[in-house]
C-alpha cells in the first residue's frame, strides 16, 4: 500500500509541475529503477527517442525523456545503445500446460521471457477451459514469469454438453453453452475463442458458433478464430474468411483471425484477396485483426493435418476403428490422400514431438523405410500414436504480405517440436527487420506490443507510459536473435539482456532471475452485463 502511494504522489507531482518548474525545482525523488540511455520506443509511435524510463513499484513513472533532475533510483541500468520498448505480448499461444505446471521453473514461462514477453493469452483455438475463475486463482497462487489473458474455448463448452459427437445441440444444450460463456466472461475472459478445423468443433454450424460469439458480445469481448479451412480442406481460405465476417456482423463484436495464413499448394499466393477482404471490411466499419507467426512451416497433430473430420468422429478409438473398416477404406484413404497433397506432400510433414521411433524424419523417410505407400505409412504412425508435426505449407511473400498490415500482431502459436515457442519475437525481429528490412524496428514492436494490448483490452499495457505498468523489454539490436531451428526447437533466444514484468525483474543482464512476477489479466465485463 505504501509504495501505490509513492507511486501517485510521484505522477501527481509530475503532471502538476510545467517542465520548467520541474527542472527548478529542489524536491527530490526517488525511484527504484532508472533505465538510463536508450533507444526508447513507447508504442505510440513507429519513432524512438533516446531517453530513460522511470518505474516505482510496479508503474512507469515516465519514459521517452531525460529523466528529470530531481530523481534519483535505488538502481540504474545503462540502456546505452539498447532497444527499450513495452513488453511483448503474445496474442496466441498454448503455454497453459507450462503455466499451470506444478513444476515452479515451468511457471516462469522462460522460453518467452527471453524473447522480452512479458503477457502470454491463453485459450486459443478454441481449447481454453470455461474455468476461467479457477485458473485465475491457481495464477494467484502459485507465481508465474509471464502476465497470462485468457479465451473461454468452444471446445470444452461444446465437449460438455456434446462430448465429441457430430451433431447439434439441443435447444437446451445450447443454452448451458451459454451460460459457460457468460460464467466464463464475468470472471475476466477475453473473449471466446473457437477453433473451427478441430474436431468436434468442427461439428458445428455457424449459427451454433455466433449463438456463442452473442453472448461475449453481451459482456463486451472478442471472437478469435483458428478459421474452419486455412487451405481447401473444406470451405477453404476464403469461405472461412467469410465465415468469420459474418459471425462479426451477425453477433455484432470484434473478430479475430487467428495465425492467418494461406496453408498449402491450392491456396498459396492468396494472401493479397484475403488482406483486401478484410480491409474492405475494416473501411466499412467492421471490428477485424488477426495474428500472425513468422514461419513458413504450421504444427498441428497429424491426425488434424490428414485425417477426414468424418474419421474422427468419436474421438481417437473411433478413429482407429476406422482404419479398420473395409467399408471406409476407400473414401478413408482418398481423403487422407488428398489432405496430403494439399500440404505438398510427404517430404513437407516433419514428425516433430511425440514418438522417438520417429521424431526427425519425415513421411517420405518413413514411408521409404518401410517401402509403403505414404498413407499407409501415415495410418502405421497413427496407429502408434498420434504425433505432433511442422508442416512446411506456406510462401515466404505470403508471411511477408500479412506481417506488413498494421491490423497483424505478432503470436507464437506455441508448440512442441516447433521452434516458434522459443524463437518467434527474436526472429521476427532478425529475419524480417534486420535481414530483409520487411518491415521497420517500429512495426515490429508496435505489433508485438500496443497494437496487441489496445485490440484485446488489455488496460495501461502495451506502451510505455506514465501510470502503466512496468512491462519493459531491453535488448541488444545487434544480438537479438532466434537459436531455435525445426531441428534443435528448444535452444533460448538471444540477445534480451533485461526483462521487466509488473517492475520486477524477470531478466538481468541477461538471465532469467527466478522471479515470478506475472498476473492474471482480466478484462472487465460490459457495465450491467453480469447483474
Amino acid at each position: 500500500m505504501q509504495k501505490s502511494v509513492v507511486v501517485l504522489a510521484v505522477l501527481a507531482a509530475l503532471a502538476v509541475l510545467s517542465s520548467a518548474a520541474r527542472a527548478a525545482t529542489d524536491a527530490p525523488a526517488e525511484l527504484d529503477l532508472l533505465l538510463r540511455g536508450g533507444t526508447v520506443y513507447t508504442g505510440d509511435s513507429n519513432e524512438p527517442v533516446v531517453g530513460d524510463v522511470g518505474i516505482v513499484g510496479d508503474r512507469i513513472v515516465f519514459a521517452g525523456r531525460k529523466a528529470p533532475a530531481q530523481f534519483s533510483a535505488r538502481r540504474t541500468i545503462d540502456a546505452t545503445g539498447m532497444v527499450v520498448a513495452p513488453g511483448f505480448i503474445d496474442a496466441h499461444t498454448h503455454a497453459n500446460a507450462d503455466l499451470h505446471s506444478t513444476d515452479p521453473r515451468k511457471r516462469l514461462n522462460i522460453p518467452f521471457l527471453t524473447q522480452g514477453v512479458t503477457t502470454a493469452v491463453i485459450g486459443n483455438d478454441g481449447f481454453g477451459g470455461f474455468d476461467i475463475a479457477a485458473q485465475t486463482q491457481r495464477l494467484r497462487s502459485a507465481p508465474v514469469g509471464t502476465n497470462v489473458a485468457m479465451y473461454v474455448g468452444f471446445g470444452p463448452v461444446r465437449i460438455d454438453q456434446l462430448g465429441e459427437a457430430n451433431r447439434a445441440p439441443t435447444p437446451e444444450q445450447l443454452d448451458a453453452m451459454r451460460q459457460h460463456v457468460s460464467r466464463a466472461m464475468c470472471d475476466g475472459a477475453l473473449g471466446l475463442s473457437t477453433g473451427l478445423f478441430y474436431p468436434p468443433q468442427n461439428f458445428s454450424k455457424t449459427e451454433e458458433v455466433i449463438e456463442l460469439a452473442k453472448v461475449a458480445a453481451r459482456h463486451g469481448g472478442l471472437y478469435d478464430s483458428h478459421i474452419r479451412d486455412e487451405s481447401m480442406y473444406n470451405i477453404g481460405l476464403k469461405g472461412s474468411i467469410e465465415e468469420v465476417i459474418r459471425i462479426g456482423h451477425e453477433a455484432r463484436l470484434p473478430v479475430h483471425v487467428a495465425h492467418i495464413k494461406a496453408l498449402g499448394v491450392d491456396v498459396q499466393g492468396q494472401s493479397g484477396d484475403i488482406i483486401r477482404r478484410i480491409e474492405k471490411e475494416r473501411a466499412a466499419g467492421l471490428d477485424i485483426t488477426a495474428d500472425h507467426y513468422p514461419w513458413t512451416a504450421s504444427s498441428t497433430r497429424f491426425s488434424a493435418a490428414l485425417v477426414p473430420p468424418w474419421a474422427v468422429d468419436g474421438g481417437r478409438e473411433a478413429m482407429l476403428k476406422r482404419f479398420d473398416d473395409a467399408a471406409v477404406q476407400e473414401r478413408l484413404r482418398t481423403g487422407m490422400r488428398e489432405n496430403l497433397r494439399l500440404r505438398g506432400g510427404p517430404e513437407t510433414i516433419l514428425f516433430s514431438a511425440g514418438s522417438t521411433k520417429y521424431v526427425g524424419k519425415t513421411l517420405a523417410d518413413v514411408a521409404k523405410a518401410s517401402s509403403a505407400d505414404p498413407v499407409d505409412a501415415a495410418i502405421a504412425v497413427l496407429r502408434d500414436g498420434d504425433l505432433m508435426i511442422a508442416s512446411f505449407n506456406q510462401s515466404d511473400e505470403d508471411v511477408r504480405a500479412f506481417m506488413k498490415r498494421p491490423w497483424v500482431m505478432t503470436s507464437s502459436d506455441s508448440s512442441l517440436g516447433h521452434p516458434r515457442a522459443y524463437g518467434t519475437f527474436a526472429r521476427k525481429y532478425d529475419q524480417y527487420v534486420v535481414k530483409e528490412h520487411t518491415i521497420s524496428l517500429g512495426q515490429f514492436i508496435r505489433s508485438s506490443s500496443s497494437l496487441t494490448a489496445d485490440t484485446l483490452g488489455l488496460k495501461q499495457r502495451g506502451h510505455l507510459r506514465p501510470g502503466y505498468y512496468a512491462d519493459v523489454v531491453v535488448f541488444d539490436p545487434a544480438r537479438y536473435a532466434a537459436k531455435a531451428t525445426y531441428t534443435q526447437p528448444a535452444l533460448l533466444s538471444e540477445g534480451v539482456v533485461t526483462v521487466l514484468v509488473n517492475g520486477r525483474l524477470a531478466v538481468d543482464a541477461g538471465k532469467p532471475t527466478g522471479v515470478g512476477a506475472g498476473q492474471p489479466l482480466l478484462r472487465t465485463p460490459k457495465a450491467g452485463s453480469c447483474t
